[in-house]
């Protein structure tokens, strides 16, 4: 497993390797534009070629671009259809040309409409991102349930799915802080087993791709979808225990998105425990 961090690009993606690399991380996430503007940042050949060096003597081994939060591939307006289209495919090439592992997408919200039509909505606007990029893969996100928002159950993101095409980039990216607030049981090892039975029926196999590890201020089925430090919530050290051990999460990049003490995200401290907990998760499974 691939433990690992959201970090800062600022300075160039080059600095997000370092940023990552001071922690300890084996992987690392990044914002590649401003999460709060809607103009795409395109990386220049050099900056590209500093990350791919940096990248390359570093203990890191994965990258996922994470999507800005102003997107919404489901809204009934083809403005924001359009923004969104546009920020998704800059993410997508961003990806192509800097080796990384995959975008990480919340598909969207129906807002106070209907989900079914949402869907096809965002799964047209997918589908044409993924059309003007070439290798990226784009990892769907479940959500915690709040509102209209896309990707609440397995359903949803097999439906996200289809409506994009089934190509075989897309996958999903499964956030435990999400999963406990969306109502699935995931603390211990039968209930981690048994929801993601669930998820590969819904989905088909070979779709999990990466994970997002967080524990969850409010409890189980609250749709509530606020992070915790690791162990300071309802998931616990327990809870974490078993996502981290969890055979079929061995080889997936598991970036950690909890605030940190200082609120300036995970410290290395974070992800030490992160990687010791695993250890005793699969201990306790041998």
């Amino acid at each position: 497993m691939l433990i690992g961090a959201h970090v800062s690009p600022a300075g160039g993606p080059a600095k997000a390797i370092e940023r990552g690399s001071a922690l300890g991380a084996r992987s690392i996430q990044i914002f590649n534009q401003n999460p709060r503007a809607w103009k795409p940042t395109v990386y220049s050949a050099e900056q590209i070629a500093e990350y791919r060096d940096a990248a390359q003597a570093s203990e890191i081994d994965a990258l996922l671009i994470h999507a800005v939060y102003l997107l919404n591939a489901a809204s009934e307006d083809p403005e924001i259809r359009a923004k969104t289209l546009t920020s998704l495919s800059a993410s997508l090439q961003a990806g192509d040309a800097l080796g990384a592992t995959a975008v990480v997408l919340h598909p969207g919200s129906a807002k106070t409409g209907e989900v079914g039509p949402a869907i096809e909505r965002a799964g047209a606007v997918i589908r044409e991102a993924l059309a003007q990029s070439e290798r990226c893969a784009l990892h769907l996100e479940n959500t915690a349930g709040a509102g209209g928002t896309l990707g609440r159950s397995w359903d949803e993101l097999a439906g996200l799915i289809e409506a994009a095409g089934g190509d075989a980039r897309l996958g999903i990216c499964l956030d435990s802080c999400h999963l406990l607030a969306s109502g699935i049981e995931i603390r211990t090892a039968e209930a981690l087993t048994m929801a993601l039975d669930d998820c590969e029926r819904a989905v088909g196999p070979g779709r999990l791709g990466s994970l997002h590890l967080n524990d969850s201020q409010f409890p189980l089925g609250s749709n509530r979808d606020r992070h915790a430090d690791i162990g300071q919530g309802e998931l616990g050290l327990e809870g974490a225990r078993v996502v981290l051990s969890e055979p079929r999460f061995q080889e997936l990049p598991c970036v950690l998105e909890t605030p940190g003490p200082d609120r300036k995200g995970p410290p290395a401290e974070e992800l030490a425990l992160c990687a010791r907990l695993r250890e005793e998760g699969l201990a306790a499974r041998a």
